[in-house]
């Protein structure tokens, strides 16, 4: 048990330095190519801090295991929204943008729309909805490429990002990838140990999912958002978990349907409506802020609605 908790603190280390590494480097690749801190955030640092979704999902749908893949993805996009920006907001306001307004953060609502209308039990174009097929898959993937290309052509840095202080690209690169690494390896150890813990003291599998697992896949989401927040660079907070959040349903759900069929009836409507939910508030959030931020009320409410979905996991266990 002491080498369990060891390992386990070794591995929450390793992830607080990487989220520093991660930030740090990614904020001066964004400089060096000219583009936003929030296209970096919802490119690079979004899909490596996906990455445990996306081996989970990737190895749940080669075994056939559906549920497994789009519960996952679900509950990831529930955590990333409910919990980590709620809490990022309540600890620093999170600056929004026009385009943030306009685009990203309307997009990452779409995006749950039709995640939703694809798992509801109504004809589709002759397809059963209850089933992602291979042909809802390919449209996931055109749609990520699509958004893709719209944020790299529509999004410019600001004076400040322009201005502040900038690593050569070499070790903008190496530090990026170190930091990616540490918390892709941080995260295993940590959540490893944590499974191992829990188990001595009796916890069932089941809950141990739900709580240990789902927050082990969506721990380096958590450390690269505070502590991207807390080093003013709010908008790298904010494209990493809304990237994440496409990128969850887009690529990687999208590319696990195109390996193999995903049946979504272990998704019910209350787990429809919590990913839905969460979206709607962080729109109406950024919508209604006169100060361009999302701040104490948005995160707040954010932090209820996760909250509430996890009250009822747990009830029906």
């Amino acid at each position: 048990m002491i080498l369990n908790l060891v390992y386990l603190l070794v591995g929450l280390a390793l992830v607080l330095i990487g989220a520093e590494a991660l930030v740090e480097g990614a904020s001066s690749i964004a400089r060096k190519w000219g583009v936003s801190e929030f296209v970096i955030g919802m490119t690079i640092v979004a899909f490596g801090t996906s990455a445990p979704e996306m081996v989970v999902s990737f190895i749940s749908s080669l075994q056939g295991k559906a549920d497994m893949a789009v519960g996952n993805i679900v509950g990831s996009n529930i955590f990333n929204t409910a919990f980590i920006l709620g809490l990022t907001a309540l600890i620093c306001p999170v600056f929004v943008t026009d385009s943030n307004k306009k685009v990203d953060i309307p997009i990452n609502l779409m995006v749950c729309v039709i995640l939703i209308i694809f798992g509801l039990s109504i004809p589709f174009i002759g397809i059963d909805t209850t089933t992602l097929s291979r042909i809802e898959g390919a449209v996931f993937l055109l749609l990520f490429g699509a958004y893709l290309w719209y944020s790299f052509t529509h999004n410019t840095p600001d004076e400040e990002e322009e201005n502040a202080k900038t690593l050569n690209i070499f070790a903008a690169i190496l530090i990026t990838a170190a930091g990616l690494a540490g918390l892709i390896f941080g995260g295993k150890l940590f959540v490893n140990n944590a499974e191992a813990l829990a188990k001595q003291f009796g916890l069932s599998e089941k809950f141990i999912g739900i709580t240990i697992l789902a927050l082990g896949t969506s721990l380096p989401e958590l450390a690269t958002s505070l502590v991207a927040a807390v080093k003013g660079k709010s908008q790298m907070a904010l494209g990493n978990i809304l990237g994440s959040n496409v990128f969850n349903v887009l690529l990687i759900l999208g590319s696990a349907a195109v390996i193999r069929p995903l049946d979504m009836n272990g998704i019910n409507a209350v787990d429809f409506s919590a990913l839905l939910v969460c979206g709607i508030v962080v729109l109406v959030g950024a919508l209604l802020s006169k100060k361009k931020q999302l701040r104490f009320g948005t995160g707040s409410a954010l932090l209820l609605v996760g909250i509430a979905y996890m009250t009822y996991l747990f009830i029906n266990l």
